[in-house]
């Protein structure tokens, strides 16, 4: 499901502007959201809570789909699952700035991150990287960025929040922030929508955004928010998989070796916790 995320907004982004295609994406899933939360009667966060989840919604989900899905019209699925999969790197660099000790095996770990991160972008521009295509590259790394901006701020207050409550607090702040985006920057809304653009739409709001986040809330409760971050490292080469063989994406061997550098960078950082 979250490998073939990437793939299922690479379909929507290609025909319509992605800022519209999230914020339609988001008024959708926020009523369904509510009324699970109302079935659960979970309790809603409080005080610095709030703001913590606000954070979460505008910077770790808002802001963070916004830089991919327009990532996703110039850059094949794969390359941005694997930009996108970069937010622990941020996040561990992050905590380093806070104070927090990583093992040296950790600081490995993160330098082969990066070393995986400058080798695609190095390979893919001496093969003629076009000015879309790094444009692509760069807002897929800002995503990640904001992402592990939006982790750092809702961490110390996960364990005291119902996952179904922090979804539809993060959600409905993410949908407010790329109603925004959308109206500023996202120029005119769609008006029509061929049967691809349906399909990805729908496979988002309800493979991705429900489905995909109760199992991801399972997987957390049986394993371990470690555990199920490091199984989130699939995603990449699933999306890469598809879009190729699905997409007709290209996939150049420049790929493929950064790809597995960083993702051995980030298996090596995870196992270091």
């Amino acid at each position: 499901m979250w490998g073939s995320a990437f793939n299922a907004a690479r379909l929507v982004a290609l025909e319509w502007p992605a800022l519209w295609a999230l914020a339609i994406r988001f008024v959708a899933v926020v009523p369904v959201l509510w009324l699970i939360w109302r079935w659960r009667r979970a309790p809603f966060p409080v005080g610095e809570d709030r703001w913590r989840l606000a954070v979460m919604g505008a910077f770790g989900m808002g802001g963070y789909l916004a830089c991919s899905w327009v990532a996703l019209a110039h850059v094949p699925s794969g390359v941005v699952a694997l930009l996108a999969a970069c937010t622990p790197l941020f996040v561990a660099l992050g905590e380093a700035w806070r104070g927090q000790r990583l093992s040296a095996s950790g600081w490995l770990g993160l330098a082969l991150g990066w070393t995986g991160v400058a080798t695609l972008g190095l390979l893919r521009s001496a093969d003629g990287l076009e000015a879309a295509e790094a444009w692509g590259i760069g807002l897929a790394l800002c995503g990640a960025f904001l992402q592990a901006l939006g982790v750092l701020a809702y961490a110390p207050a996960r364990a005291r929040m119902d996952p179904w409550a922090a979804n539809l607090g993060q959600t409905a702040v993410a949908g407010l922030v790329l109603i925004l985006l959308a109206a500023g920057l996202g120029g005119p809304p769609p008006d029509s929508a061929s049967p691809v653009v349906v399909l990805g739409m729908i496979y988002s709001c309800l493979v991705v955004g429900i489905a995909g986040y109760a199992l991801f809330f399972v997987v957390i409760g049986r394993f371990g928010a470690s555990n199920a971050a490091a199984l989130q490292l699939m995603a990449p080469p699933v999306a890469a998989i598809l879009g190729w063989s699905f997409m007709g994406e290209r996939l150049a061997w420049g790929d493929l070796l950064g790809g597995t550098i960083t993702l051995a960078g980030l298996l090596l950082m995870f196992r270091a916790r």
